[in-house]
């Protein structure tokens, strides 16, 4: 078990960067006239939609958001208001990578430009966005909150895990080391 909630969710950045970097490498094979494989941006999606949103964000707007709120961070100011409108953005993008591997699937004539748009559009907001809490919003949740409040928000993010299923977690930790491999070698 992680020392901190933070630490958690720094460990699924690192998860979520794998998966972000295989993009960009999907990316640039489409745009150098390579094919890539369907069933890869199927998986790329379902990852982005469970570990990255349901369980990641989940974790972080249910419980760290509001945590912070009432130590008096302000709601509508920086970094919440940022954070959340680029967790916004990210479940928009992730609704149209799964659209645009549907046409690609289907080998629509405008499916691949429109696909190296969404996947480049995902390959920027995300390391902006991990930056910022990695940097900026995880030092300052540590430094307000007390050992008692971390460890309440620890017990809430293992009940996150719990009702998502460890064996789900772990599965798309897997599959993330298994496409930076992949995508490594490509």
């Amino acid at each position: 078990m992680s020392a901190r909630p933070t630490d958690m969710l720094e460990e699924e950045h690192r998860y979520i960067q794998k998966v972000v970097g295989a993009m960009a490498v999907m990316a640039e094979a489409l745009e150098m006239g390579q094919k890539v494989d369907v069933e890869t941006l199927k998986g790329i999606v379902e990852f982005m939609r469970t570990f990255a949103d349901k369980c990641h964000h989940g974790k972080e707007e249910a419980y760290l958001f509001p945590t912070l709120v009432g130590k008096g961070v302000p709601v509508r100011g920086c970094p919440l208001a940022i954070l959340t409108a680029e967790h916004l953005r990210g479940r928009t993008l992730v609704r149209e990578l799964s659209e645009t591997t549907e046409a690609y699937a289907k080998d629509g004539p405008e499916a691949k430009r429109a696909l190296v748009e969404c996947l480049r559009d995902m390959t920027n907001l995300y390391p902006n966005h991990i930056w910022k809490e990695d940097y900026l919003l995880f030092p300052m949740t540590n430094k307000i909150l007390t050992s008692e409040e971390q460890q309440e928000l620890q017990d809430k993010f293992e009940k996150v895990e719990e009702s998502i299923g460890r064996d789900v977690h772990h599965r798309f930790e897997r599959m993330a080391l298994a496409l930076e491999e992949k995508t490594r070698k490509s």
